[in-house]
This record gives structure tokens, sequence and C-alpha cells, in this order.
């Protein structure tokens, strides 16, 4: 199959046809010189029609049932006239790379939903929770016209501090039971959250949801002030019975008036920026063949203890 120009990516994208929307995802996701030549111009093409979306991540431990919760969300906000893409970042293996991308058949409802699109992606090993190109998907979601784009990142980790870079919005999903939970989750995680959601907050479970509902509202007390004119709520929701999901839409709502995204994004774009730099000083040194030529015996003395790690790296730099 010849693959599609720039120019039908670009016409496609902006007509929302969604297998042009995989196909420019795919490009500017690829890792060869070539295609990230022609990513960069189509994102220069479709800039005029990005930046129109409330931007989501959410997050939370494998098991609170995210995929679950997003289906649920993502209906209501498709039912309420909203066009909903969502970025589901898969868990890669460290060593094959291999990803489960099985999002799809988790949420088929929302994925069969004429106002939806799903992605799932594999998450990058130097980007552990997040695809490597994220950014740029949202970007391309965003011309194609929906108007809320959900990133699910890879459960809570210290990744999520990359993620919360990305989006307008971060939201925490929680289960009930949160004594022993609330101690074990990273500080800086809760420090990033505009909302915590316990989710989960039905049948026998609901007093269990209230009482951890209120240990979260002590504990975002405490937390240092992530925006001014914002104090992050801790709410109930049951994907299950898709209660709660209309308190989450408003609280998300609440916020954006009370927060300059603009200057939030601003500030994103230059920290995107910065990485960019970092990651293409980092893609072209290992490419040099001189550093190559001297990294396999350079590893080899460091693993025996022959030289210092830091005067092997030296060396390299040096070359």
């Amino acid at each position: 199959m010849t693959p599609p120009s720039l120019d039908e990516l670009e016409r496609g994208v902006l007509a929302g046809d969604r297998t042009l929307l995989a196909r420019a995802i795919t490009l500017v996701e690829s890792t060869r010189l070539q295609d990230r030549d022609e990513a960069q111009e189509l994102l220069a093409r479709i800039a005029p029609k990005t930046g129109g979306s409330t931007r989501i991540a959410i997050s939370g431990s494998p098991g609170v049932g995210k995929s679950t919760f997003i289906e649920a969300f993502g209906c209501m906000l498709c039912e309420a006239g909203r066009r909903v893409a969502v970025l589901a970042v898969d868990p890669a293996s460290v060593r094959g790379l291999g990803s489960i991308l099985g999002d799809k058949s988790r949420m088929q409802e929302l994925a069969q939903h004429e106002r939806a699109y799903i992605r799932p992606s594999p998450s990058a090993p130097t980007f552990r929770g997040v695809g490597r190109r994220t950014r740029e998907s949202v970007l391309l979601c965003e011309a194609a016209g929906f108007d809320v784009v959900i990133v699910e990142t890879v459960g809570v980790g210290q990744s999520e501090t990359m993620v919360d870079d990305m989006v307008d919005f971060f939201l925490l999903l929680m289960q009930p039971g949160a004594g022993d939970e609330l101690q074990g989750i990273k500080r800086g995680v809760l420090e990033i959250a505009d909302a915590v959601v316990v989710n989960k907050a039905d049948g026998e479970l609901l007093p269990f949801a209230r009482d951890a509902q209120q240990q979260y509202l002590a504990a975002l007390k405490y937390r240092a002030r992530k925006h001014d004119g914002w104090t992050p709520p801790a709410l109930l929701a049951s994907a299950r019975e898709r209660s709660g999901l209309d308190e989450v839409w408003k609280s998300i709502e609440a916020h954006r008036n009370a927060v300059d995204i603009a200057r939030r994004r601003g500030d994103q774009l230059v920290q995107w920026w910065r990485e960019e730099i970092e990651e293409s000083i980092r893609e072209r040194f290992w490419s040099k063949q001189a550093v190559q030529a001297e990294t396999a015996g350079l590893e080899r003395a460091v693993r025996e203890n022959r030289i210092p790690p830091t005067q092997a790296a030296r060396r390299l730099l040096d070359l």
C-alpha cells in the first residue's frame, strides 16, 4: 500500500478522517529520520487548528479502573455533544518494547461511538508511563476536531510529572480504602493532581469510598499549592453506575476558569522545547561513528572496574 502524501494526511486530519489521523499519529511516532522530517512538516501545517481542546490526564494505580472510568466518562461527554479522543498509553516491555495495546477491547462501547476516537500507543523506555510523541498526538487530535483529549497513563509513578507537562488538568483516580494506599502513593503525584477521584464508590464499597474521600481532602489541604486560585477537590464516582461523572466534568470546567491555561501551555511549550534539545543531543551523540567505535571497549573497561565511569564518559564526550 502506497503511504499517503503529506497533502493527503493534512487534508484527512483536518477533515477528521480517522484512518488518516491514525496514519498521521503513526508518522509522528516513527523513529525513522525521514519520517521525523515529514512529521515536523505536517505538524507545522496543522498548527493553526490546534489548541482548542481540553487536555486531561487520567492516572491511577493498576486495578483502580482507569479504562472503565474513561469509557464511562468519555461516553457521557460524547452524549453531551463533545468529541473525545483517548490516547491510551500501554505498558511497554523494557527489553522487547512490546506492548499490550488492549484499550480498544477494554473500551468497546466508547470505541464504537461516532464521536470518539481511541489510539493505543506503547510507552517509550525513556518516557515511562507516557508515549514519546504523545504531545504531537494531542495536537493531531485537536486538528481533527476533538475538543476533549484524554491521556491515559501507565499507573502511578515518577513519570506522571511528564504527563502533567502535556495537559491542562491532571486527574488522579484512587480506590476506596485509602489508609495504606494514601501512605504508599508518592507525595509528588498527589502534589500534581488537580483533582482526586475515588472510583468504585458504589454498593458495599460506598462507605469506604466516603472515608477515603475525607482522607484525601485532608491530605490535599497540606500539600504545596500547584496553582493560585485552585484548591484540588476530592470527589466520588462510580464508573460502573456512571454516577458522579458530571461532577468530575464540572470540576474540570471550574479549573479551566480559575487557572491561566494560556500561561500554563506556554510554560509547557518551553519545557517541550528543552526536552527536544536534550533528546536530539542524545540521539546525535550516540549516532557518531567515533562514539560507536569506542563504546564497546569503554563499556568493558567500566564493567571490569578498570576505569571510573566518569572518566569513561569524559573520553566519549571529548570525541
